[in-house]
């Protein structure tokens, strides 16, 4: 049974990537060993010595000043004839300096695990010398859970004030930014009101930091709309319970991408997840979900509405308003996420195995 050295960081406030990193190093349980990549090569080669492989995963946020360690734990695992398995989340999404830094570790790597066919075909497009090698595509499960047992606080109390009349709650989760196209809901929220429903909107999440104009952009659109008393945004949320007891009080998610539902969309499994129905329009590529089970799952069963790709505002108004007042049917999640966790090992294992199989073929031949 192949045993894992999966690398993290010492961070205090994870990204979705040292999410799953640590949640797989969990899953692994008594085959796993989960250490800090932090410049410690002896303690790492002590660890080494445990595993048949190790794990990166690219790009975790707490590594960026890191230039140097990921190479060496990659060279020196290599020296010690381990296997090099890295986990590639995005590809052309991250800067080209930080694409040219993480491009020597991916070259001593084994095998790639890909997050999406999108990640995969990035990677392919970007026609980066690598050689021979394993690849597998991998579902991300979602970072956050809900308990089913959270108290309202004051974001969920606000959504809930939003409500006073009888009006339905439309939102999304996640946070608020250009590419992922917030304000189509604001003009999707028009559409419906014109047609004569009653309806507000929440934003469980804050405007992203670091881009110039967002939120004054987003306030403009608003008042533009004519919607200034009908929209609210809750700022960030430090806690799941906090993000599930907001996301209960909006009635129907609804989410338009430019490049349509992708495996990527964390925020859509989140808003599924909380019993919610979520509204949204197809991937441009037909196969693009076909690798991740939990979200057929929650489409199968209704959790998740999917319009056609090129769903305009009023298609997308008319679903909206086509599921108000409906619930989607009981879902058991523990079952789906560990279903999902058992397809990552699955695939983890079979690149490695695959690995094995084309190393002893080459000693074969020599």
């Amino acid at each position: 049974m192949t045993r894992y050295l999966v690398l993290r960081s010492d961070a205090t406030t994870v990204c979705g990537v040292e999410a799953f990193t640590r949640n797989l190093a969990s899953r692994l349980g008594s085959r796993a060993i989960s250490d800090v990549l932090d410049g410690d090569l002896r303690r790492f080669s002590n660890r080494l010595a445990d595993a048949d492989a190790i794990v990166f995963n690219f790009p975790i946020v707490a590594w960026k000043k890191r230039l140097v360690e990921p190479f060496a734990a990659a060279a020196l695992a290599k020296l010690k004839r381990k296997r090099v398995i890295v986990v590639l989340h995005e590809w052309a999404s991250l800067d080209w300096k930080r694409r040219l830094i993480l491009w020597p570790v991916i070259l001593l790597a084994d095998s790639i695990l890909f997050s999406a066919p999108e990640v995969r075909r990035e990677w392919l497009e970007s026609r980066y010398p690598v050689g021979r090698k394993s690849t597998a595509i991998i579902p991300i499960p979602p970072n956050l859970l809900p308990s089913g047992h959270e108290e309202a606080g004051p974001a969920a109390l606000a959504i809930r004030a939003l409500r006073a009349g009888g009006r339905t709650i439309i939102g999304q989760f996640g946070s608020i930014y250009p590419r992922k196209n917030c304000a189509e809901l604001l003009a999707i929220a028009r559409v419906l009101l014109d047609e004569g429903q009653d309806v507000a909107v929440a934003f469980v999440g804050s405007f992203i930091k670091g881009m110039d104009n967002v939120e004054e952009d987003f306030r403009n659109r608003v008042e533009a709309l004519g919607l200034g008393d009908r929209v609210m945004v809750t700022g960030y949320l430090a806690t799941d319970e906090e993000v599930f007891a907001a996301c209960r009080e909006v009635d129907i998610f609804c989410y338009r991408f430019s490049e349509g539902l992708t495996a990527r969309r964390g925020s859509v499994l989140a808003a599924a997840l909380c019993g919610r129905i979520v509204v949204t329009n197809a991937s441009a590529d037909p196969a693009g979900l076909d690798h991740h089970g939990l979200f057929q799952a929650l489409i199968q069963n209704g959790n998740i509405v999917v319009c056609q790709h090129d769903a305009d505002v009023p298609a997308m108004a008319k679903a909206v308003r086509d599921v108000i007042g409906r619930v989607p049917p009981p879902f058991n999640i523990d079952v789906e996420i560990t279903s999902l966790w058992n397809a990552i090992i699955g695939e983890l294992d079979g690149v490695h195995d695959a690995d094995r199989s084309q190393a002893r073929s080459r000693e074969a031949l020599l």
